[in-house]
C-alpha cells in the first residue's frame, strides 16, 4: 500500500507591524519641538527686517525698532530703488553670480575628474591644497588680489570678481568632488574603454551623468554664496556701474547718520531674488542631496 507524503507546510512569519508615522515616540516630538523653536529664532531677525521696512523715520525714532509702525510707509522702498539704482545693481549681481556659479561647477568638474579618476601623482597633496585654500580668510587675499588686479588691468571690471570667485568656489568644489570620484565605480570605467570610449567621452557620458545631481547642488550653492559676497566686491567694484547689491546696501549707511526704514527696505528688496532663486531650485537641492546620501 503506497503511503503519500504530505510536506508540512512551512512556518509563517508574522508580518512586522507597520510604524504609525502619526504615534511618534516622546524623543521625537522633543526633537520636532527644538528645531521648531530654532527656526522660529532664525526667523526673528527677518520679522524685524520687515516690520521696520514699511516703518517711517518718525516712528522709528520715537518707537524705536520694536515699535509698530502707524502707517503703511514705502518711500524707504522707493527710495532705494531709485538712489541705488537697484535694477542696474540687480544685473550686476546676476552676472556675476550666475557666471560664477556655471565656470565654478565646471572648472570644480575637469580639476575632480583628474585628480579622483585620472590618479595624478601627489593626489592626497593636491586635495589637501584645495583644502587648505579653503580656510583661508578673504581679508588675508584682499591686497593680492588687489595688486595683481591693477597690474593686468582688471581693476574695476566685473571680469575680475568672476575670475577670483570662480577660483574661490572651484576649490572648495575640487576638494568635495574628488573625495566623490575617488569612489567612482571602476566597472563603469572599464566598461566604457572597453567600448573604445576616450576620457573626454567618458567624462561626459559616464561621469556626468552619474554626477549632476551633486553639480546642480554645487551650482545653487555657489550662486547663492556669491550673491552674499560683500568684502571683494567692495575692493574691487569702486564704480557705480560695476558693484553688485550687497555693496549698494551698504553705501546707504553714511560716517554719522543711517536711515534705518531705508536700509531695512533695501535688505528686503536684496533679499528677495536670493530666496526666489533658492525656492524655485529647492527640489534640485533636495533630489541632489538625496542622490548623494544613497549613494
Amino acid at each position: 500500500m503506497a503511503v503519500t507524503l504530505t510536506p508540512s507546510p512551512a512556518p509563517v512569519t508574522p508580518a512586522r507591524p507597520v510604524p504609525d508615522r502619526h504615534h511618534r515616540g516622546v524623543s521625537r516630538w522633543v526633537v520636532l519641538a527644538l528645531v521648531t523653536v530654532g527656526a522660529l529664532v532664525m526667523l526673528v531677525p527677518f520679522a524685524f527686517m520687515l516690520l521696520n521696512a514699511f516703518k517711517s523715520p518718525g516712528d522709528y525714532s520715537s518707537g524705536g525698532p520694536l515699535s509698530w509702525p502707524t502707517g503703511f510707509y514705502t518711500t524707504g522702498l522707493r527710495t532705494y530703488w531709485t538712489e541705488v539704482n537697484f535694477p542696474l545693481k540687480f544685473w550686476n549681481s546676476a552676472v556675476i553670480a550666475g557666471s560664477v556659479a556655471v565656470l565654478g561647477v565646471v572648472v570644480s568638474l575637469l580639476n575632480a575628474y583628474a585628480l579622483g579618476i585620472g590618479r595624478v601623482r601627489g593626489r592626497l597633496w593636491i586635495v589637501g591644497l584645495f583644502l587648505l585654500a579653503n580656510m583661508l580668510p578673504q581679508e588675508a587675499l584682499i591686497y593680492p588680489l588687489y595688486y595683481v588686479a591693477k597690474q593686468v588691468g582688471l581693476y574695476n571690471t566685473q571680469l575680475s570678481v568672476i575670475i577670483i570667485f570662480t577660483v574661490i568656489q572651484s576649490a572648495f568644489g575640487t576638494y568635495l568632488l574628488a573625495s566623490v570620484l575617488g569612489t567612482f565605480p571602476r566597472s563603469l570605467l572599464e566598461a566604457a574603454a572597453l567600448d573604445g570610449a576616450g576620457k573626454w567621452t567618458v567624462l561626459w557620458r559616464v561621469v556626468f551623468p552619474n554626477l549632476r545631481p551633486t553639480l546642480a547642488v554645487l551650482l545653487i550653492f555657489f550662486f547663492i554664496w556669491t550673491w552674499n559676497e560683500f568684502l571683494i566686491p567692495l575692493v574691487m567694484l569702486i564704480d557705480n556701474q560695476t558693484q553688485t547689491i550687497p555693496v549698494a546696501l551698504a553705501s546707504l549707511q553714511g560716517d554719522r547718520l543711517m536711515d534705518a526704514p531705508t536700509t531695512n527696505a533695501g535688505a528686503l528688496i536684496s533679499l528677495v531674488p536670493a530666496i526666489l532663486f533658492f525656492l524655485i531650485f529647492q527640489r534640485t537641492l533636495a533630489r541632489g542631496i538625496t542622490a548623494g546620501a544613497e549613494k
